[in-house]
């Protein structure tokens, strides 16, 4: 069954990119794979810091990023419990395999002068929390390789109180699968009750209104340092 099994990025605004980097290189060990203008962005610098091969930390900064005011709470969760604004990042947590590569990555992170607290075991992983530039929250987690039981780990308390029916946990449990039919699936037209992305109503239309192959023609996908073959 097609489904995601991985995260490929995050992207993370941010106001000084150069720092960002920084950070990620020097504290967390991650390199640095692309640094490079964002495609269809004008005056956005795009990097991607490397997890594994098919998964990075993305960061984008553009002139319009640094004009928008932090407000603990509401833009920055401030810490892995905090509260920030729907739809906003509360807190990134990174993989490691083991509980050693957890108990190493905690000294690293305190070597750098960052305060970690942890490992805290949850049961179903173990983790260590800290901070990053901009008010980013961040963890560190280990399952060590096992999956998490969901016949342990789904409260039904917390399923009543979110308003799910049996019918709608045996859905979730086990979502329907999908086949691609023999012709691509044509968009459906604006429907006000369906997540959108926000674009101006002009670059709405245009990449949406679209066909597939004209929205295809529109990518880049030259590096900017072109190699030697």
């Amino acid at each position: 069954m097609a489904k995601p099994n991985g995260v490929h990025h995050f992207a993370i605004c941010t106001a000084n990119i150069k720092a960002q980097i920084e950070y990620f290189t020097d504290v967390l060990g991650m390199e640095l794979v692309a640094l490079y203008w964002m495609h269809g962005v004008e005056g956005a610098w795009h990097g991607f810091l490397k997890l594994n091969d098919q998964s990075s930390i993305a960061f984008v900064e553009t002139p319009d990023v640094a004009k928008i005011s932090t407000e603990i709470g509401k833009t920055h969760a401030g810490h892995p419990g905090g509260a920030s604004s729907p739809g906003t990042l509360q807190h990134i947590a990174f993989n490691v395999d083991t509980e050693a590569e957890l108990l190493t990555m905690r000294d690293r992170i305190r070597s750098r002068g960052i305060d970690v607290f942890g490992h805290v075991d949850h049961g179903f992983c173990k983790s260590i929390y800290f901070a990053g530039p901009e008010n980013l929250c961040l963890e560190v987690s280990t399952s060590e390789g096992a999956a998490i039981n969901p016949e342990a780990w789904i409260d039904p308390e917390v399923v009543a109180l979110a308003g799910i029916s049996d019918e709608e946990l045996a859905r979730f449990k086990a979502p329907a699968t999908f086949a691609r039919p023999s012709q691509p699936v044509p968009q459906p037209g604006f429907d006000a009750a369906k997540p959108r992305l926000t674009y101006p109503p002009a670059a709405y239309n245009a990449l949406f209104g679209a066909s597939d192959a004209a929205v295809h023609a529109m990518s880049e996908s030259a590096p900017p340092v072109l190699l030697a073959r």
